[in-house]
């Protein structure tokens, strides 16, 4: 749509009804953030009704582009957005705003509102999810585009505040997206020079254009209000296809306010209804019901909705010729966004790894194999480490590294950069067709865990690999080794913690993950070799969580049942053999058996037997999972920090060999 057709009067009143609407929907929920949608009216219209290609009747069409409101506090701009363009957002949803069960949450949330792409509010986050998105778009293209047809060859458009640009998340990512040269990658700095606490010199005075053109960032500068600046800016943007763009659209926060604006008290709280009604009248809207939305505006975006349609029907057609000429790709497109998981994917995993049955092997190696094959039997796993590869060893080999110059690669090098990694995975789980994985030393989790979490909230899958998981990576010492990690990650909700003991459980722990297509998967592993364990069970006992991995006397009732996880499994067994009636049960996943019913819970830990957990971290959580009495239960965890010193000397400290284990247990038990 060309905006010089448009009178300058109407784009007028198409802004001042989103100010106004966007403000409406604050005023009547009494909770909100106005003063950004009423700031970024123009950049909106703009970029709406002349630069994003979306099918709203089809919000999740394949080539469509990508839009992510970082600054996700403003969400009424996007909902207004959204119902403007036909989206499924009524004026009631609208009305609706964060109220119980509507489509317009405080936060834009995915998967419950249409034409939101991403989770957004936890500042920095969107911007990085975008630099995913934008990503996955360059991969797309390079391996299903062909001479004749580009199906893939949309852009990711991002909003984002002075908040988003503090964040560090967000500089790690943009530095990531510099590097690889992603001009399909469009950033709109909303440059108000307004925060929660004042004006932003209050802490924030970095030349932010400087430090993204030295990121190697296309970097430009409009009017926020001005429609024809906007344009120009975007139309750089959308020319530069060598970098990402940042655009500093220097705007006023709560323009049209006639008290309010330019001021922090706009930021976070609504008008108030004497100062909502002066807006109105400001902007021309005295004598309208509540959130009214002029014919005149109604009627240019119904012709921008039968645009897009036009160009939809055009892509399915030039999709339709792609599929006939080239049906190899077609078949591995449709494979990777479905992920169909065969149902024996343990076995095929397991009969592809070449370290033998017998040999002690740490699990991070058998990870390594087990990823090979999975790699080959799924085209969208894609991933990589924070520049830990030869650590976590989490390359697919023989496949070629992602780069500026060749986007075929499904090996990423994110560098040093563990939350932005988490967030690119996120993103590339929200553009579909990918199942990614990141690794890091499990210490470091730390830094992921708001990637995780949000990727948790979202229904998102993806691998989260995790090595060098205990104390046991030794002499690296407290600041590399995890105490309170396994704890602290089983507690949020929507995820699941596997610390495989074997290789037979690291290859459930990847067929699991792979199977879980709606929330992320942690997978811990040693840095240390692992005895193999002395079991039969078999692949569908382990993929039940929790399995008998070892018993004294299978007859009867044990006296006693070890509980371990991971690296103490097999010291568990050793603990155990010296016991006249014991078991040891492998807790492959403690979430997994806490969705198992209580008398499947009660079968492998009878209420009737002594309890004894064994695991190298905070014994935080374990006493509720299995206890019926506390008295009869004994967790050998960690409670305090590690030390560096050779593993079999920590082993000693700690309490994590087999004397140490036995000796505390007929302390406990048979004093």
């Amino acid at each position: 749509m060309n905006l010089k057709n448009i009178p300058a009067e109407t784009l007028s009143t198409i802004a001042n009804t989103i100010r106004i609407v966007s403000a409406e929907g604050v005023q009547r929920a009494n909770s909100g953030h106005p003063g950004m949608p009423m700031g970024l009216a123009e950049v909106a219209l703009v970029l709406w009704l002349k630069y994003l290609h979306i099918d709203p009747s089809d919000p999740k069409w394949l080539n469509r582009d990508r839009f992510v409101l970082s600054n996700g506090h403003g969400s009424m701009l996007l909902y207004t957005m959204l119902h403007l363009s036909g989206f499924d957002v009524s004026i009631n949803d609208l009305k609706n705003f964060r109220q119980s069960g509507s489509k317009t949450p405080g936060h834009p949330e995915y998967r419950y509102t249409p034409g939101v792409e991403c989770t957004t509010g936890p500042l920095g986050q969107g911007i990085s999810n975008a630099v995913g998105m934008a990503l996955a778009e360059k991969m797309m293209a390079a391996r299903y585009n062909t001479a004749e047809e580009n199906i893939f060859s949309h852009r990711t458009f991002c909003i984002l505040g002075d908040g988003c640009l503090m964040e560090g998340v967000s500089s790690e990512a943009s530095s990531l997206a510099g590097h690889l040269g992603l001009g399909n990658l469009i950033a709109i700095w909303d440059d108000n020079h307004i925060s929660i606490a004042g004006r932003t010199s209050l802490t924030f005075t970095e030349d932010v254009l400087a430090r993204y053109e030295a990121y190697g960032w296309q970097v430009l500068s409009c009017d926020g209000h001005d429609v024809q600046e906007i344009d120009e800016a975007l139309g750089k943007a959308v020319a530069e296809t060598g970098k990402p763009s940042l655009i500093a659209a220097r705007t006023i926060i709560g323009k049209g306010s006639p008290n309010k604006q330019d001021s922090s008290h706009v930021h976070g709280s609504p008008l108030g209804k004497e100062e909502l009604q002066l807006t109105k009248e400001a902007l021309g809207f005295a004598g309208e019901e509540d959130f009214y939305i002029p014919d005149t505006v109604r009627e240019i975006f119904s012709n921008k909705q039968e645009t897009w349609l036009t160009a939809r029907a055009n892509w399915n057609k030039q999709f339709s010729n792609w599929q006939n000429e080239h049906p190899v790709l077609a078949n591995e497109l449709t494979q990777r966004l479905e992920i169909t998981v065969p149902d024996d994917l343990e076995d095929q995993l397991l009969a592809g790894m070449t370290t033998p049955a017998n040999k002690a092997v740490a699990t991070r190696q058998s990870s390594s194999e087990i990823l090979q094959t999975l790699g080959k039997i799924f085209p969208a796993l894609v991933g990589g480490s924070a520049d830990l590869e030869p650590s976590t060893l989490t390359v697919l080999k023989g496949e070629p590294a992602v780069s500026k110059d060749n986007f075929t690669g499904r090996n990423i090098h994110f560098g040093v950069r563990e939350h932005a990694m988490g967030a690119i995975m996120n993103g590339l789980s929200y553009y579909g067709g990918f199942m990614p994985f990141g690794s890091t030393f499990f210490c470091f989790a730390d830094y992921m865990r708001p990637t995780i979490r949000l990727a948790a909230l979202s229904h998102l899958p993806g691998l989260f690999i995790f090595t060098h998981d205990s104390i046991f990576l030794g002499e690296d010492g407290p600041t590399h080794q995890p105490i309170e990690h396994l704890a602290s990650l089983r507690c949020m909700p929507g995820v699941v913690v596997f610390r495989p003991a074997s290789s037979a459980e690291v290859a459930v722990s990847y067929a699991e993950g792979m199977r879980r297509k709606t929330s992320p998967t942690i997978i811990v592993l040693t840095r240390q070799a692992l005895p193999p364990l002395e079991t039969d069970c078999s692949i569908n006992d382990i993929r039940k969580g929790a399995y008998v991995a070892f018993e004294t006397d299978s007859g009867t009732t044990p006296e006693i049942v070890f509980v371990a996880t991971g690296s103490e499994v097999s010291l568990a067994i050793e603990a155990a053999k010296q016991f006249a009636n014991a078991r040891v049960v492998s807790m492959l996943c403690l979430e997994y058996f806490q969705r198992m019913d209580l008398a499947s819970q009660q079968k492998l830990i009878p209420a009737a037997s002594r309890k004894v957990v064994v695991e190298a971290g905070s014994p935080f959580g374990w006493q509720s999972p299995i206890a019926s009495d506390r008295n009869d239960v004994l967790v050998l965890g960690i409670d305090r920090f590690g030390a560096s010193a050779p593993a079999e000397v920590l082993a000693a400290e700690y309490g994590f060999n087999v004397t140490s284990v036995v000796e505390a247990v007929r302390d406990t038990f048979y004093r």
